[in-house]
């Protein structure tokens, strides 16, 4: 996957000034699911530190009822807690994993940090085992900084 040539299209979709923050979140999401053909699931998350809850934002992807999740539970909320990447190869093999689907094999959670404050992530769920390399969570963390800008 050459993510450097889908760099330039991440910066054109998050500078559209006509839209609205969200709406740059659920195209940029749209743009990730369309262009690479194992994030399968696209979504941001949202921290409440005074709640420690996790909230979703804009997605892609199939219905979830994880709307809600409380920082320490899944992968989603250990991030909360880690402010590290934390990538998945096989669900399946994992203690502390809240169960979206059947076809989720997979995931990839990065931290999204605004003045150096974990206020959420990207999450990325694939259909495929074991899929995510370095070349993923560097690209997943060049989209954050750059959806940093947008708050």
């Amino acid at each position: 996957m050459n993510f450097d040539a889908l760099k330039p299209e991440v910066l054109v979709l998050l500078s559209k000034e006509n839209n609205s923050r969200d709406e740059k979140l659920k195209e940029l999401c749209q743009f990730l699911t369309d262009s690479v053909p194992y994030y399968n699931w696209v979504g941001f998350y949202f921290a409440n530190h005074e709640a420690k809850t996790l909230h979703l934002g804009p997605y892609v992807g199939a219905a979830t009822d994880h709307t809600v999740i409380p920082f320490g539970k899944g992968i989603c909320g250990q991030v909360a807690e880690s402010n590290t990447n934390f990538v998945v190869p096989d669900v399946s093999a994992q203690d502390n994993y809240i169960a979206c689907s059947f076809t989720v094999k997979s995931e990839i959670v990065v931290p999204l940090f605004v003045n150096g404050q974990n206020i959420g992530q990207i999450d990325i769920d694939s259909h495929v085992i074991d899929p995510f390399s370095e070349k993923d969570e560097r690209f997943l963390e060049f989209v954050n900084e750059e959806v940093a800008k947008l708050f």
